[in-house]
């Protein structure tokens, strides 16, 4: 294969590939007080894909940031290209920058531009290239990403993977040497996750690129890494290929790999599902709990989308039911059904023993004052102290006031581990502690049935693991009715008592976690075992 040449800086020769592309030698660095790198040491191989793990704040981005000279360190070493960064001046930086790329979690697409536009945006705007020129190369790499029909596309029309795929195509439409890649699949379902890892395999061979990979899906890592490594205490503190990682026997790592490893990690020597031998043959059970909502030959269209078709499916009360599919398979659909806030185009939908479609305004208000809702980003309010998120619900819905509230707030903040923070701001808080006072706040009402919409997504797997747990607690604590939208097989086999999965709008499987470990239907051990 001939050398590729840097488009923006086509005179550079590439980096020898038995040269370390990369150095971080005793590197430190603080914000304040705070501590986030501590002695770290790493070497990132050319040509080769180098995974970076460790618990949410550990550092990561942080180091990222480092690797393409955008945050300096206190003290300490990087080196890039072998050019040590903080003695180089920021144009000689920028000049190395041009050489490296990356993919940011959030895609970064600028939403008025097409996809071609998008892609081909760092060419437009560093070279004298010419749009047909430019417009030829985009066309290849859509090929390559199997996005062909996407060119003329906006991103509002795109899917997350897809928008995935736009990411990579414009990082590395300039050939560049090295690729930066911060947590490229979070918020897929193992099967994008599958096709994405596939994907930056590919490029990574036909760009001939170093790739640098932010990650906490350890299914995603394995596939991926020659070399992985553990962030924690502002140390690698273990470095190297996946299964010796894996076997380390440091505690921090320990702990971080007691929380990861998922279903899609489960399959046995010769590519069984590990679980299938306890497994039963596949006849699913019927709830034996009664259910707390029945939906019954749903269907539901959006014009000449039809999302959801012929649905029937029962939500057992005082369980936890997920519900799992792809993006795009009509989960969050389903469960906006559940809780009344859409019609359905045919079939019945009734949650608590009441037909929604026999209801008026007010008794629509008061059956959903019976669901409480916790979102992704527990959705709070920065300008309200924790003790007033929690009572937001009874001050604005019910209009309860003084003592009252407060006897409320203190008894649940108390039942969620959330009253030594009453006092404390959202942005002073951490990740766990937001989806705590999110949960408080949600139950403040006493619902019956509590949604949680794609909880764990964007978590490392020790934290990942506590909010699993808070998601249990809850659950047996208050006594209630629990619907989990979920991507994760982690989460997902390590909290349901029943699971319900979504494909192309159609219920292909519903039953206990051993009943569907044991499903003989394709679409259904794909899923849950994705990549193995």
């Amino acid at each position: 294969m001939a050398e590729r040449r840097n488009l923006l800086l086509p005179d550079t020769a590439r980096w020898p590939a038995d040269t370390p592309v990369i150095e971080l030698i005793d590197v430190h660095k603080a914000f304040g007080a705070d501590v986030v790198l501590d002695g770290l040491s790493l070497t990132v191989e050319t040509g080769k894909t180098t995974v970076v793990a460790g618990q949410s704040g550990s550092g990561k981005s942080v180091l990222l940031r480092m690797m393409n000279g955008l945050t300096l360190p206190d003290r300490g070493t990087v080196k890039l290209f072998g050019r040590d960064l903080a003695r180089i001046s920021e144009r000689e930086r920028t000049a190395l920058r041009k050489r490296v790329t990356m993919v940011f979690q959030n895609y970064a697409l600028i939403d008025s531009m097409t996809v071609a536009e998008n892609i081909g945006f760092p060419l437009m705007q560093n070279t004298r290239m010419k749009r047909p020129d430019i417009d030829k190369l985009v066309r290849e790499l859509l090929e390559l990403l199997e996005l062909p029909h996407a060119f003329d596309r906006m991103p509002s029309e795109l899917s997350g993977g897809m928008k995935k795929r736009v990411a990579l195509a414009r990082a590395v439409i300039t050939n560049p040497e090295v690729v930066l890649f911060d947590e490229p699949t979070t918020g897929l379902d193992p099967v994008m996750i599958e096709f994405v890892d596939n994907l930056i395999i590919r490029t990574q061979r036909e760009f001939a690129i170093t790739s640098v990979i932010i990650s906490h899906d350890m299914a995603s890592n394995r596939r991926l890494a020659d070399t992985m490594a553990v962030l924690a205490d502002g140390q690698i503190v273990t470095s190297g290929p996946f299964r010796q990682v894996m076997a380390s026997e440091h505690p921090k790592v320990r702990a971080f790999v007691a929380s990861a490893v998922t279903e899609r990690m489960g399959r046995a020597e010769g590519g069984t599902p590990a679980a299938e031998a306890q497994a039963p043959a596949w006849q699913p059970a019927p709830d034996p709990a009664p259910p707390v909502a029945r939906v019954t030959g749903l269907h539901k269209r959006f014009a000449d989308n039809h999302v959801l078709k012929g649905i029937d499916l029962t939500i057992p009360e005082h369980k936890i039911t997920v519900v799992i599919g792809g993006s795009g398979s009509g989960k969050s659909v389903l469960i906006k059904h559940i809780i009344g806030l859409l019609d359905p185009t045919a079939g019945v939908v009734e949650t608590l023993g009441q037909d929604w479609a026999k209801l008026d305004g007010r008794e629509k208000q008061a059956l959903r004052g019976q669901i409480g809702m916790l979102f992704q980003g527990a959705a709070l309010f920065d300008s309200m102290t924790v003790g007033e998120n929690i009572a937001f619900p009874l001050t604005e819905g019910q209009r309860l006031r003084g003592k009252q509230v407060r006897e409320r707030v203190a008894e649940i903040a108390e039942q969620t581990s959330v009253q030594g923070i009453l006092d404390r701001f959202p942005a002073g808080i951490s990740n766990g502690e937001r989806k705590r006072v999110g949960l408080a706040r949600a139950l403040i009402t006493r619902p019956k049935i509590m949604v949680y919409d794609e909880p764990t997504t964007g978590q490392d797997p020790i934290m990942m693991q506590r909010v699993d747990d808070m998601i249990v607690e809850a659950s047996q604590t208050f006594d209630i009715t629990s619907i989990v939208i979920s991507h994760d097989m982690l989460s997902t086999f390590r909290i349901a008592d029943k699971i319900a999965m979504i494909h192309k709008g159609e219920l292909v499987a519903a039953g206990t976690p051993d009943e569907l470990r044991a499903c003989p239907d394709e679409r259904v051990q794909a899923f849950i075992y994705a990549g193995d």
